[in-house]
């Protein structure tokens, strides 16, 4: 058995770092924290590679051809009952592996990016510190042990993200996005923690080994117990799910994302494009056997949510015009993408297709859309505005950015042969098997993509040429290096063969590309990029008679369908008006006024006994004079009668 003891360092540096810089960073020069950090994710990065090379090619495999799911570190850290106890440790299996690399490279690539980009920002120590954070916090929840580990770590990449999405505290509105992001992932992870409750309540455990492996008491427990024709089960995996639908955006509970782009760039690509974001897929991923076997119904709810959070986000995406937020509801539509084929999906072999694409989807999607997120932070640099009108003919002027941006857009429309064609394609292909309304609708939003995506590239690199206030010009290397090499991840993730590495019963099997699908899916991806062209290519009036023609529903789709003005409505008209309020008068009048009350009497009392401790002997005598008195007139009384 190889020794992988040496992977508790993955977590421990980005840890040592936090405080490091967090405590001592000021003591020097800002830059010593950026290389210092940017350092330390480098080494992470090594041994995460180093990790995934043993674990895929030299571990030795079981019987059955599987790969291991072991505890590579394992430690007791509170003991609850003589069998429920909570660990720490590391977990390793195909998905915690694959998910090392994704988070670990993705965020060196945003930490090699932000020294560029945040050069001679006030806050530059604090924000390295809050990225060694926010990556210690996303590599425990992957390799967790236990799914209440996995929630303590959650729970400490919300804190992370409210702290990155709010770095500019001097804005209000990155402050407002900060609280938005916190309070509504705080409600989901409400339900999350019910979930887990619920679950450990029925098995009696916390371990993900013991909850997933082919004798898991989730199989057999908790199914005889129903409730609103559910059984218990299903109902703490629906809870779970609640749990993972906020955190990654997933409809109502996405209003947070669109809103986070008020953090820096490198916070977009880093927490709400690649890995935070993606914890929800990893969440419904890790507990998938509990899903398939014992909550079917809990599985259907994680289908029909990814798929109309897919078509929702992809429609208000072709209506907005701040790139950064284009790309929030871009990754809310790709992100739906993936819970929609976890729904889809079997258990063991081609029946698991689903599964496979999922994490294929996620993994090639870390790459793009970091890209997408890091290059429009190189266009906001040097345009100095995130709007898409006020931007036009930059291909020139950042011949990197332009080439990298092109490449991604390619890569998530499904353009062969880059990486988001392999991954929508089995996404597709499991679709097609199980429900050909909810294929087609997937099939909508792949078009909707590569229009909306097209859209943004002709606005930003080609259209109308802007009269600059000055020239504008390309990132400098620590900005563009990052660009090429997830460029190259995006060109390449897709020929990777996944189904040989990564399924839902880690057991390899082949797949391969479905013409009958694959080729269908080109051809609506290419036909949403001529219109984009069309639309575009050259400054038009034909996008605006299109979005008068469509009336109410683009400008409903333009006000994100009004879900927030809903939410503030329900909050402010109904729940402060109608509860909050009446609890308040409640808490003042009748809590307060009777503590209140009994404040004033026992004051009143007082005042009107304390003449009785007046320090004077005579007063003392008189008293105890006319006390003895009046009891032996009431001993008098009493004996007479």
């Amino acid at each position: 058995m190889i020794d992988f003891s040496y992977t508790a360092w993955i977590l421990l540096i980005p840890l040592i770092l936090f405080v490091v810089i967090g405590l001592f960073g000021n003591r020097f020069k800002p830059i010593v924290s950026g290389i210092a950090g940017t350092t330390g994710l480098f080494v992470i990065w090594v041994l995460s590679l180093i990790t995934a090379y043993k674990y895929f090619f030299v571990l030795e495999r079981a019987a059955d051809g599987s790969f291991q799911t072991f505890m590579a570190v394992n430690m007791r850290w509170l003991t609850l009952t003589d069998k429920l106890h909570i660990d720490m440790g590391v977990l390793l299996d195909p998905i915690a592996v694959m998910m090392l690399l994704v988070v670990t490279t993705v965020s060196f690539m945003a930490h090699v990016y932000s020294i560029g980009y945040l050069h001679g920002e006030k806050g530059f120590m604090r924000f390295f510190a809050f990225l060694s954070l926010f990556s210690f916090s996303m590599l425990g929840l992957v390799v967790a042990t236990n799914i209440f580990q996995m929630y303590i770590f959650w729970e400490l990449v919300g804190v992370s993200s409210y702290l990155l999405i709010g770095f500019y505290y001097t804005r209000d509105t990155a402050v407002a996005a900060s609280k938005k992001a916190f309070i509504v992932t705080r409600f989901a992870d409400l339900g999350f923690l019910i979930g887990i409750l619920m679950l450990s309540y029925i098995t009696g455990t916390f371990d993900f080994i013991t909850l997933t492996g082919p004798n898991s008491p989730a199989f057999t427990s908790g199914q005889g117990i129903w409730f609103l024709g559910l059984s218990t089960m299903t109902w703490s995996m629906i809870f779970v799910f609640m749990g993972g639908a906020g955190k990654s955006a997933m409809f109502p509970l996405h209003i947070w994302l669109p809103d986070a782009m008020e953090g820096p760039t490198p916070v977009s690509a880093l927490i709400h494009a690649a890995t935070m974001v993606v914890a929800g897929v990893y969440l419904v991923a890790r507990l998938f056997p509990i899903y398939v076997f014992s909550a079917p119904a809990a599985l259907d709810v994680v289908m029909y949510v990814g798929a109309f959070s897919s078509i929702f986000a992809a429609i208000i995406a072709c209506t907005q015009f701040d790139i950064k937020r284009v790309l929030a509801y871009s990754t809310m539509s790709q992100i739906g993408m993936m819970m929609f084929a976890l729904g889809v999906s079997g258990y063991g072999g081609h029946e698991g297709l689903g599964y496979m694409a999922s994490m294929f989807h996620l993994f090639t999607h870390a790459f793009f859309k970091a890209l997408l997120f890091l290059a429009a932070g190189a266009i906001i640099h040097a345009v100095h505005s995130n709007y898409m009108y006020d931007m036009g003919g930059l291909r020139k002027n950042l011949p990197i950015t332009h080439a990298t941006f092109l490449v991604a857009c390619l890569a998530i429309a499904g353009i062969p042969p880059l990486s988001g064609f392999f991954s929508k394609d089995e996404i597709l292909a499991a679709g097609h098997e199980k429900s050909l309304l909810l294929y087609w609708v997937e099939m909508i939003v792949s078009g909707l993509t590569a229009f909306y995506m097209f859209r943004l590239y002709y606005s930003i690199f080609w259209g109308k040429n802007q009269e600059y206030h000055h020239k504008p010009h390309e990132a400098p290397k620590t900005m563009t290096i990052p660009l090429m090499f997830l460029a190259l991840g995006a060109l390449l993730a897709g020929l990777i063969p996944f189904s040989h590495f990564v399924s839902s019963d880690r057991i390899p099997f082949a797949s391969h590309v479905e013409m009958g699908i694959a080729i269908p899916a080109v051809l609506v991806g290419l036909l949403g990029i001529i219109v984009a062209t069309l639309f575009y290519r050259k400054e038009t009036s034909i996008p605006d008679q299109i979005f008068k023609a469509l009336g109410g529903f683009a400008q409903a789709a333009y006000h994100k369908f009004y879900v927030d003005e809903l939410y503030l409505f329900i909050t402010k008209k109904i729940i402060f008006n109608y509860i909050s309020r009446p609890i308040a008068w409640f808490d003042r009048h009748i809590v307060d006024g009777t503590m209140n009350g009994l404040a004033y009497v026992t004051n009143e009392a007082s005042e009107r006994i304390k003449k009785l401790q007046s320090g004077q002997l005579q007063q003392y005598a008189l008293v105890f004079v006319s006390g003895t008195v009046f009891l032996v007139l009431i001993f008098l009384y009493l004996w007479t009668c």
